[in-house]
């Protein structure tokens, strides 16, 4: 195994990733996207680590059922074990030409058991779709768990009501067993009635808290979650919901190491630039959520991750102030960084001051890359790049009324003046953390090697510390 941080099976992609703590061992399977055409169907592939660094391919694990199969596409599910030592895997059947009644493809619910998490037969006898009410062509990514409120399982799962306005039919819905074959309609999990439907669910405790995770694409495509202190609801929204931004779908978690890690896809886009559209699928990331006091979780690059770039590269020998209330100041610090490194910076900021910039992948003046922006007024981290689109030869011809990338911000209390920042940035991928809690990962093309550097807007900064670290 080599160290990877980040996981993509080259020339092909990481889909939904499904994990699995078996001991020390994760067990990440994944939809496997090789986008090619025809496609060939969609299975599952695992991926190990024992570390969240190193990761091992181990290839194909739950096939495509082939052409005229009810599991053409094997789509996202889940994978628990019985009381006798078995593990069940559940998971999605589509095949896109057996069609529901206003013509949109079927989506199942299929059972696959093994002895060992690698081998897996599937059992077609147990496959079921949607019951009256629901939609039958959003019946997908099912999650099965002990109940905790009694004997017996349950599976909750992305589903839509057959009734009702367009987009807001989506429905946590649940069902239960006695033996994980033959399943029960129940009572929905949750139903907001404010979304298409709620991608990829899962229900998880730590301490005394619930928490729901969902991913959904209604207001944005991100990664969100519920708690409550029962597995039963109701579910709060807590103030900020989401695990990342825009770039960082189809999140799932496991216990690993008695913490709670989250494996998500870091979305390519087409053509390979950063103006493209998105594309589905992406490269595998990690982040680990940490509880606060109040139950609500913070989402931080795991430690391991962190360490694996340990070898000093830059060091800024004393704390830099810069900055003026009535104008934009900027400062480039390095040489120009390899593509694979980390930054670390600590900054302070005045009352007042309007913006405060970590500059990344910049040129020597610092007016060509990638900018991480820290805005105090509007309690928000933002992603922009300088210069933005331009459409054509004249000084308007350009995105000035675009004021950063539009999908990639997130909510974050800067009250206290003052913010830690964590990047890795590794080849396309840019993941930032700000103060240990607040994450924004993307995948950025357009400049792929650059320098670091600050800016400030309107106000004035002390930059205390900033390093970068070379992979160990």
């Amino acid at each position: 195994m080599t160290q990877q941080v980040f996981f993509r099976p080259r020339p092909d992609w990481v889909g939904d990733v499904i994990p699995y703590s078996d001991g020390g061992e994760l067990k990440l399977y994944y939809l496997h996207e090789c986008r090619r055409e025809p496609t060939c169907g969609t299975p599952w592939h695992l991926v190990t680590t024992t570390d969240l660094v190193h990761y091992e391919e181990r290839g194909e694990v739950l096939p495509s059922g082939g052409d005229g199969a009810e599991d053409f596409n094997a789509y996202t599910g889940s994978v628990v074990r019985d009381d006798d030592g078995e593990y069940h895997l559940y998971y999605t059947a589509n095949n896109p030409g057996r069609l529901a009644p206003d013509g949109r493809s079927l989506q199942l619910v299929a059972h696959a058991t093994s002895t060992d998490l690698v081998t897996w037969v599937k059992h077609p006898e147990d496959t079921f779709g949607a019951p009256e009410g629901y939609d039958p062509a959003d019946w997908r990514d099912p999650f099965v768990y002990r109940d905790p409120d009694g004997e017996g399982w349950s599976l909750i799962l992305a589903a839509r009501h057959s009734e009702g306005a367009e987009r807001r039919r989506g429905v946590v819905a649940r069902l239960v067993s006695d033996d994980l074959r033959t399943w029960r309609p129940t009572a929905p999990l949750w139903d907001p009635r404010r979304f298409i439907t709620q991608e990829c669910p899962e229900l998880f405790r730590m301490g005394q808290w619930w928490y729901l995770v969902y991913s959904e694409f209604t207001d944005r495509f991100v990664t969100r979650y519920r708690m409550s202190r029962s597995p039963q609801g109701p579910w709060l929204a807590p103030e900020r919901d989401t695990i990342d931004g825009r770039g960082f779908y189809a999140a799932k978690s496991a216990q690993w190491d008695g913490r709670r890690i989250f494996f998500g896809w870091i979305a390519s886009r087409q053509d390979e630039r950063d103006d493209g559209r998105w594309l589905w699928a992406g490269t595998l990331a990690a982040l680990e959520a940490v509880q606060a006091a109040d139950g609500t979780l913070d989402f931080r690059q795991p430690r391991e991750v962190l360490e694996a770039y340990s070898q000093p590269d830059y060091h800024l020998r004393a704390p830099l102030r810069m900055g003026s209330a009535e104008r934009y100041e900027s400062a480039v610090l390095t040489d120009v960084l390899p593509r694979d490194v980390r930054i670390e910076a600590d900054l302070e900021w005045e009352p007042g001051t309007r913006e405060i910039s970590l500059l990344i992948r910049t040129d020597s003046e610092g007016e060509n890359g990638y900018v991480l922006r820290l805005e105090p007024a509007l309690s928000r981290m933002v992603l922009d790049r300088w210069p933005r689109q331009v459409h054509g030869t004249e000084q308007w011809h350009i995105s000035g009324d675009v004021p950063h990338f539009i999908e990639l911000e997130r909510p974050i209390d800067l009250a206290g003046r003052r913010a830690h920042i964590d990047v890795l940035i590794k080849d396309e991928l840019l993941q930032c953390c700000v103060n240990r809690s607040v994450c924004l990962s993307a995948s950025v093309y357009d400049h792929p090697s650059g320098r670091v550097g600050l800016a400030v807007l309107d106000g004035a900064a002390t930059c205390t510390r900033l390093d970068t670290f070379l992979a160990s």
